[in-house]
């Protein structure tokens, strides 16, 4: 009886499952994700949704949203005696439908994380993985394969049409444009990501020789060479267990971003998907031709051609129809619909004018799909901005990206109205706190802080980008605050452009008084230069709590920068400190700034630092010379001025 018993336990443990062995070896396959429930195979977050053919919906048509699909259950991916990164390999297809044939946003990823809800995560160019406070930490433990459809200069994108491969950050280790070795083939072929055409990926890492491989194809078979190879130990990116799953966001534009079929594989190779198998997408929506609605307006007219009041309705509806010319087509960032601004606007109707622009009024309003606050900004009938002014300034700004500048969200244009549509600044601009009866009295802290995100925003517009961008106009009242009191530069409606190293071709003077550079009165050509002896006006500003010229001041306050040079001369600099700051200002950063402000005043062009230097003093990265030239000082080729040439130190 006993030796029975015996037999039956052996015979048990034989053919008991191994749980080690099935998590070390796990397989995922969705042909589909029809049936699949929320709660116990897949983890969905955002917008993500599962369609009823059962297509995997990552994001819709709405503007920045962002979508999570994970496996419930955490994947073991490291071996828990010597910590070793196992080989895992994927094969998904997926399909990504922009809202405009040519513009993608923003795209997806094949993402392993410690969490499934990604908490603080954002859309646009973060593709719902990061946020600007994390992005780059090693804490991240974020390893993600990104099919992106907007090129990101933050990120250093190399196009809007690349795959990347991305650890703890958005900046790709390594990323390649889409594409494609086809069987046979050793030479790549191009592949467009935002074709609306499925594409299967695959992407393979090999624990052995430490290497990620990425592959593409538009139909079933693996490809036998890789687009994409980098050689990295995922060991210390991976933790014990870890989730498996896909991101995609929308941004400015917006993308509908599918997954039709899915597998996975750990310590093997994961089965392509056959791609006549999957749920296939929905056919696009009818759009009527143009065709069609003449054919029909033609018709009701003829047929109510006595009802005089529907034929006054037909010509009212044609006479403020909004008419797209061909090479608006060509145009990004994102084109409004004229209605929905001046729903937005209520009307454009004057309560709502928060300002006034470079060329005419500019209007708090509220996007009435996604109730995002937004500031219209309208360029009135009389401007001296021309059409081709306009379209300029929206296919150059709708490209310019960074944390210090206010972004250009989209345009529109309507006959004679013409409208661009930034982000809303809640607390307004710069000068409603620093002069006559400010909102409220910033601190010496703000101040700084804005100092520093001025210059920041400056030096991207001068170095940063692909051209260089003068501002032209930079003053208190086009630094805009945001709801952190961060300082962003507004209004580009007088920036130009040229590529580096030619000169501007521009010779009308614009820009404000006090802030303009005594050679624009002379040559007319606006340099970075001349934005630099703008930025001094500014940072004395900051520090005195008064514009460059004071009318009601004393005769020997008028002139601000005069007035700093003479306290400088007599060692009593910190005078100028704006009083309402009641003594509660750090000496050494008040100096600086002052310091920085009367060498971006300087008269001659040569004298004044470049944006570089002056990102680096404010950082404390560099240190301030010990003299200081008189800004009233030109060089030997223009003569001298009643200044002198070097003053003193401090």
């Amino acid at each position: 009886m006993v030796f029975q018993r015996f037999i039956l336990c052996w015979v048990f443990l034989l053919f008991l499952p191994n749980p080690a062995k099935t998590q070390l070896d796990q397989e995922l396959n969705f042909n589909g994700f029809n049936g699949v429930s929320n709660s116990s195979n897949m983890s969905l977050n955002g917008v993500a949704s599962i369609e009823p053919n059962g297509m995997l919906k990552l994001t819709n048509d709405t503007l920045r949203v962002l979508g999570h699909a994970f496996y419930s259950a955490p994947v073991r991916f490291k071996n828990s005696t010597d910590g070793k990164a196992f080989s895992f390999s994927t094969s998904f297809v997926f399909t990504i439908v922009p809202e405009y044939p040519k513009l993608g946003g923003h795209g997806l990823a094949f993402i392993i994380s410690p969490s499934k809800s990604l908490p603080g995560s954002l859309p646009s160019q973060y593709l719902g993985i990061l946020n600007a406070t994390v992005v780059g930490n090693f804490s991240n433990h974020i390893f993600a394969v990104e099919f992106d459809t907007v090129q990101d200069f933050e990120f250093g994108d190399i196009n809007d049409n690349h795959v990347g491969i991305d650890i703890n950050s958005l900046a790709s280790n390594k990323s390649t444009p889409a594409g494609f070795f086809s069987s046979g083939n050793s030479t790549k072929e191009n592949l467009n990501l935002k074709s609306g055409l499925p594409i299967q990926a695959w992407v393979d890492y090999d624990s052995v020789k430490n290497q990620v491989t990425v592959m593409l194809s538009p139909d079933s078979i693996k490809p036998r060479s890789p687009i994409l190879t980098f050689d990295v130990d995922l060991s210390p990116i991976l933790e014990d267990f870890m989730y498996v799953g896909f991101s995609a966001s929308t941004g400015m534009l917006a993308s509908s971003h599918y997954v039709c079929g899915w597998s996975f594989k750990m310590n093997g190779e994961a089965k392509s998907l056959d791609l006549d198998a999957l749920p296939k997408l929905p056919g696009p929506k009818k759009k009527h031709s143009l065709a069609l609605i003449v054919g029909v307006s033609l018709s009701v007219l003829v047929f109510f051609i006595l009802a005089a009041g529907l034929g006054f309705y037909i010509v009212h509806r044609i006479k403020n129809a909004e008419v797209i010319e061909p090479w608006e087509l060509d145009i990004g960032p994102h084109r409004f619909r004229y209605n929905d601004l001046k729903r937005a606007t209520r009307g454009f109707r004057d309560r709502e004018v928060i300002g006034f622009g470079g060329f005419g009024k500019v209007y708090k309003g509220t996007l009435p799909n996604s109730e995002t606050q937004v500031a219209v900004k309208r360029i009135s009938n009389e401007s001296r901005q021309g059409l081709q002014e306009f379209v300029s300034e929206i296919a150059t700004i709708g490209r310019l990206r960074h944390r210090n500048l206010v972004q250009l969200l989209g345009w529109c244009r309507r006959r004679g109205d013409l409208l661009l549509v930034y982000d809303f600044m809640p607390n307004g601009s710069l000068d409603k706190y620093l002069f006559e009866k400010p909102k409220a009295i910033l601190s010496w802290e703000q101040r700084f802080k804005i100092a520093q995100n001025i210059a920041s925003g400056l030096l991207y517009l001068h170095e940063g980008w692909e051209q260089t961008v003068i501002h032209r106009d930079i003053k208190a009242g086009n630094v805009l605050l945001d709801s952190e009191m961060n300082g962003r530069l507004g209004d580009f409606g007088l920036a130009k452009l040229y590529e580096h190293g030619a000169n501007p071709t521009t010779t009308r003077v614009a820009g404000t008084l006090g802030y303009l550079a005594p050679e624009l009165t002379r040559t007319g050509k606006p340099t970075p230069s001349s934005d630099v002896f703008a930025l001094g006006a500014l940072l004395l500003e900051l520090v005195c709590g008064r514009r460059p010229i004071e009318p009601k001041a004393q005769p020997e306050e008028l002139i601000l920068v005069d007035w700093v040079w003479e306290k400088w001369m007599a060692g009593l600099i910190l005078e100028v400190v704006d009083h309402r700051l009641g003594g509660e200002f750090d000496d050494l950063e008040a100096v600086v700034v002052l310091k920085l402000g009367l060498m971006c005043s300087n008269n001659s062009p040569r004298a004044r630092p470049t944006m570089r230097q002056v990102v680096r003093y404010l950082e404390g990265e560099a240190a301030l010379p010990d003299a200081v030239a008189s800004p009233g000082a030109y060089d030997g080729k223009n003569g001298g001025s009643d200044g002198g040439g070097t003053g003193g130190e401090f």
